[in-house]
């Protein structure tokens, strides 16, 4: 793994947000590449709930000031970085204050799913590409983990398709049980066709619930992690039956080395 880069990009990350699947294995997994010689980045929202004074977040000037287009509107584009202690790892935060200043990351205090989710994950996900650009580091692999990460494969292989820099960088998705009640913005469908991206890439977001995220970025991406061992059965046959490489639910005491296995020799 030595010098492999591997970017992480992901819905939520501790020690910034509260533990779950999603968030633990978005510090493990890039904690464990650090320890065997990999490069790595992570990327998450900078939600209105992190603390950034006790997480000592500071805005990264040169990275920040370009606008982002979101269904026709500029939405200025804020990057801020900070470090996770004593691991030595960066991480990016993508901001914006219409989008990620509320004191939440999902939903209301009633539970009720923002009404902007959908522009928020395709924010996030050209936030990132941008920022990449920026900074000029080029990952071998990208790993994308949680709901409001998943347009990012959609957006790479289409939106981006022209950008050189990712000619060869490879897109892991691991598959969590962090669905949601309803669905994102039944405009969502339309939003993205704005960007142009075809038709039969984005049809499955007509019904924009949890299962058909996954599903369209299982389709855009080079391999699968089974992460959830609870993993509904809808979505387990569909990553079984894709024809992509796929790591089944490992785990925790054999993960590592399945992982590094996986991520060496199966996502070509």
């Amino acid at each position: 793994m030595n010098d492999k880069r591997i970017l992480y990009v992901s819905s939520e990350v501790v020690p910034y947000l509260a533990e779950n699947e999603v968030s633990l294995h978005s510090y493990e997994l890039p904690k464990m590449i650090n320890e065997v010689g990999g490069q790595i980045r992570i990327f998450m929202p900078r939600y209105g709930n992190i603390n950034e004074r006790r997480h000592q977040l500071h805005e990264v000037i040169r990275l920040s000031g370009m606008n982002l287009v979101v269904n026709d509107m500029d939405m200025p584009l804020i990057i801020k970085v900070a470090s996770i202690p004593k691991e030595r790892i960066q991480v990016y935060f993508i901001d914006n204050d219409e989008y990620f200043k509320r004191k939440a990351t999902f939903s209301d205090e009633e539970g009720v799913l923002y009404p902007d989710n959908d522009e928020r994950a395709i924010f996030f996900a050209k936030g990132v590409v941008e920022t990449v650009k920026k900074l000029n580091w080029v990952p071998d692999i990208i790993h994308v983990h949680g709901w409001m990460a998943s347009l990012l494969p959609v957006y790479l292989k289409h939106y981006y398709k022209d950008e050189g820099i990712f000619e060869d960088t490879k897109i892991i998705t691991s598959v969590y049980n962090n669905d949601f009640e309803g669905t994102l913005d039944t405009e969502m469908m339309n939003k993205l066709a704005f960007d142009n991206l075809p038709a039969d890439a984005i049809s499955i977001y007509k019904d924009p619930i949890f299962n058909n995220l996954m599903k369209a970025t299982i389709d855009h991406s080079d391999g699968i992690i089974i992460a959830s061992n609870d993993l509904s059965a809808d979505l387990t046959k569909y990553i079984e039956t894709s024809k992509k490489p796929f790591l089944p639910f490992t785990p925790k005491e054999i993960f590592k080395e399945a992982y590094l296995e996986f991520i060496k020799n199966k996502v070509q």
